[in-house]
């Protein structure tokens, strides 16, 4: 267990430390943390998730595991946003993310590496099942939704031009066509983006670390809520969801080992992006993200 929290969990988690340090140390603006974030959203991810969504092989995922685990998003979701709503007091904008940040864990930007090293590719086959899930679906979701939520005056029209020209729905979108038809991408440009996205995790992690080291960290209330519905009632739910069928063991603890991770960073951008408050949105991905470390130490 220690020897996984030191050489493997740790060395991914410094990123968004060392932003939380250089941050409070004065050394790193917000102001250049979030122009690090808008490079790393708009170019790097979109090139780090289209060769994920195009090369994808979905014969080789257990897809009743993936069903379940998307299930038992749903569940929490709904339980989330509406403590949120009802008797947090939250705005419906506010509590729709709160309630993602229950659900939608750090996988592609800090499971994913992690289980790689712990586990290397073939090993880490269910991280990649998730991977895929989270960042196809429930990514593309949370997108489209909070968009809608944000500019509910806007023309439908406009509503649609403007989340059509989200590069990390484009790529999402070119990724799984490509899949489907069976298109080949050319091997240089994959190449390009495989340099690209490889920047996208530790970037992204750093300027959190710096945009998060300006909010207060005070455990309130409604942080310790979603905080415990992310750390503990999502895990426990999906360990019980998954004890329906039969499936290699592997397969359970590894989807077990995602739900268990921190509230990811897309909570928080998606707030930041359209003007949400993130009072509440940041102590929960600094605490969940902090308390996980030794969880996932365990898990692994």
């Amino acid at each position: 267990m220690l020897h996984v929290l030191t050489h493997d969990i740790l060395p991914v988690f410094s990123m968004l430390a060392l932003g939380f340090l250089l941050g409070r140390g004065g050394r790193i603006s917000g102001a250049e943390a979030g122009a690090i974030n808008r490079v790393a959203f708009l170019v790097l991810q979109p090139a780090l998730i289209f060769p994920l969504v195009n090369g994808l092989d979905w014969s080789l995922f257990r897809l009743d595991a993936i069903a379940l685990y998307a299930g038992c998003q749903a569940v929490v979701f709904s339980l989330a946003f509406v403590l949120a709503r009802r008797l947090l007091g939250c705005e419906t904008i506010e509590a729709w993310l709160l309630a993602m940040a229950t659900i939608f864990v750090n996988t592609l930007l800090y499971i994913w590496p992690i289980s790689y090293l712990i586990y290397g590719e073939a090993a880490a086959l269910p991280v990649t099942g998730i991977v895929a899930w989270d960042a196809a679906v429930t990514f593309a979701f949370f997108i489209v939704t909070t968009d809608l939520l944000a500019n509910r005056r806007a023309s439908a029209i406009r509503s649609a031009r403007r989340i059509a020209g989200n590069p990390v729905l484009v790529a999402i979108a070119l990724g799984a066509l490509g899949n489907v038809a069976g298109l080949a991408t050319p091997a240089p440009l994959l190449t390009a983006m495989d340099f690209a996205g490889a920047g996208a995790a530790p970037l992204t992690l750093f300027a959190l670390g710096v945009i998060l080291s300006g909010q207060t960290l005070a455990p309130t209330p409604a942080v310790a809520t979603i905080s415990a519905l992310k750390l503990l009632a999502f895990p426990a739910l999906v360990w019980a969801a998954l004890q329906i069928g039969d499936r290699p063991a592997d397969w359970n603890a590894l989807l077990i080992l995602c739900a268990a991770g921190p509230s990811g960073a897309m909570a928080f951008a998606l707030a930041m992006l359209h003007g949400v408050r993130t009072d509440r949105i940041a102590p929960v991905i600094i605490w969940t993200s902090t308390l996980s470390l030794l969880s996932l130490a365990w898990l692994a």
